[in-house]
């Protein structure tokens, strides 16, 4: 709704190897020179404050530091939380499905083994390890 079908078509029918969002504020330049030429804008200082409105109303160069800033902020409060669930549920998880036969059931080739899981402990430290970083 910003363009006319006019527009519409020069913009889409534009070569260019680059973006072409540059292209309306080429345009809004071309037509505030044009205006202040033909006398309906009255002197530089109006055409300056013309030039300079749409980064004032956060137009291209009002938004870069928004979002810049975007990039730099940091995680929201509740992402820790989620992690630290996530940790231990698979560790509860693993310590559960990594649970040895019941000889008594008398499953073939599978005796009693009473060890300490130990790689399920070191993934287990590793993971909390890390997730204290």
């Amino acid at each position: 709704g910003f363009l006319t079908r006019e527009e519409r078509r020069r913009l889409e029918g534009l070569r260019s190897p680059y973006n072409k969002f540059w292209v309306p504020c080429a345009w809004f330049g071309a037509l505030a020179g044009q205006a202040r030429r033909e006398g309906r804008v009255r002197d530089d200082c109006a055409l300056k404050l013309l030039m300079e409105a749409p980064g004032r109303a956060g137009g291209t160069r009002g938004d870069t530091g928004d979002t810049r800033r975007c990039h730099t902020a940091p995680d929201p409060a509740v992402s820790p939380q989620v992690v630290t669930i996530a940790v231990y549920t698979f560790f509860l998880t693993c310590l559960i499905g990594r649970q040895f036969l019941d000889p008594a059931q008398g499953y073939a080739g599978h005796e009693l083994d009473l060890g300490v899981p130990v790689f399920t402990l070191l993934q287990f430290f590793f993971y909390v390890g890390w997730l204290k970083v």
